[in-house]
């Protein structure tokens, strides 16, 4: 009863909100990429949804009790980039197949994060190379937002203008009213037609159980990219997202559950489970609340809202991609605009690392990738590097120029 009593002392609207946005944020973003995947491997409509409801229930949950448990917002995700890799990979590779593929990248996580492997690769990363890598990965939201005034310009501005008055004067509830403004604006003006289904607007469907095929080349040739994928493009940034904002949580076990997850889930079509990064800057920063340890809400809200998106997968989906993508790109920049900004400062704000941290910023933003694997994890490596360099005193280094 004592937790109980406590949970509802700390539930807060703004951190409801912050879960909503969340779900939201990454439904719309990147659902078209999901299902263009399941697709790749041969999934009929039937199969699709089963993906839809299986990443959806997998992140509510596991969001909802590692909050819980470790009472902050110990949010999760799905493996976009591991997406991206499925379509331009599993053109000939058949549904058993990439099942197999899925339960690989989720045993091979699940050991990485029972060994520590990562938590002490996780270790060894300087802090404002960590900020800087983290700050270079949410950047291109907050260029978003100004981008999508191309879009629709008025919808943008009267978002942005809504956001500064209510950091002014309502800054717990700023993501509140920047949500309610777009939705006003775009049922108002026609921008957002609100789906329908011939069972009625909630749908409910089932999951749909696959059996894994086994081949080696697809588990070496995709299983494995697919597993180094998600943990330097995802893992990794999640990682430094808590960090960044004081979550000291030991990161082997959050990886292994996530492992754990996507192994369970796999013969349903939940393909790659991993600790979110952006999405999870959301449930992290001052506008959820002010403490941080009551914060844990947006994680547990996170997570209802996710599984209320898997039981409903087909109306939901449709929900989330009605929305303007111009409505959802300035909300989740405004949203990410604190984060990016306090990044940026503990980045830059020690005169030793600031060059290594400035370069490690401008490789992430470049986009650059090489062998497969993307400008977050390259970022890092280059960040270290230059650091490592920076460091060394050559010989007569003072006396060169006598």
């Amino acid at each position: 009863m004592k937790h109980v009593a406590q949970l509802w002392n700390d539930i807060s609207l703004s951190a409801l909100v912050a879960g909503f946005v969340v779900v939201l944020v990454g439904f719309a973003s990147s659902v078209a990429i999901i299902i263009e995947a399941a697709h790749k491997v041969g999934a009929d409509q039937t199969l699709v949804t089963s993906w839809i409801m299986a990443l959806g229930i997998g992140m509510g949950l596991s969001s909802f009790f590692l909050s819980l448990y470790y009472r902050m917002p110990i949010v999760t995700a799905w493996s976009t980039p591991g997406a991206a890799l499925l379509v331009t990979n599993m053109t000939e590779v058949s549904y058993s197949e990439a099942i197999g593929v899925f339960i690989f990248s989720g045993v091979l996580t699940i050991l990485v994060g029972m060994s520590g492997l990562f938590q002490k690769i996780m270790s060894i990363i300087p802090f404002p190379i960590a900020c800087a890598m983290l700050a270079g990965i949410l950047f291109q939201f907050g260029v978003r937002i100004f981008d999508s005034l191309a879009q629709a310009p008025y919808l943008v501005c009267a978002m942005l203008l809504g956001y500064l008055i209510a950091k002014r004067f309502f800054p717990r509830y700023a993501v509140l009213i920047v949500l309610l403004i777009g939705l006003s604006i775009c049922l108002w003006n026609g921008g957002m037609v609100m789906p329908t289904t011939e069972a009625g607007f909630f749908t409910f469907d089932s999951l749909v159980w696959v059996s894994p095929e086994w081949s080696l080349t697809t588990l070496l040739g995709i299983g494995l990219p697919l597993f180094v994928v998600t943990m330097t493009a995802q893992n990794m940034p999640g990682v430094v997202v808590l960090r960044a904002h004081k979550v000291e949580t030991s990161a082997s076990p959050l990886i292994s559950w996530t492992g754990i997850t996507t192994t369970l889930l796999a013969p349903f079509g939940g393909f790659a489970f991993n600790l979110a990064a952006i999405t999870a800057a959301i449930s992290l920063g001052e506008e959820s609340h002010k403490e941080l340890k009551k914060r844990y809400i947006a994680g547990l809200s996170a997570g209802i809202f996710y599984c209320l998106t898997g039981i409903t997968a087909v109306s939901i989906v449709a929900f989330f991609t009605a929305l303007p993508a111009a409505m959802v790109a300035a909300l989740a920049g405004l949203a990410l605009l604190g984060t990016i900004g306090s990044n940026l400062k503990m980045a830059l704000e020690s005169d030793a690392t600031r060059e290594a941290a400035l370069v490690t910023f401008l490789v992430t933003v470049s986009g650059v990738s090489f062998a497969g694997i993307n400008s977050a994890f390259w970022g890092i490596v280059f960040g270290v590097l230059c650091l490592l360099i920076l460091k060394i005193q050559l010989p007569n280094a003072n006396t060169s120029h006598k």
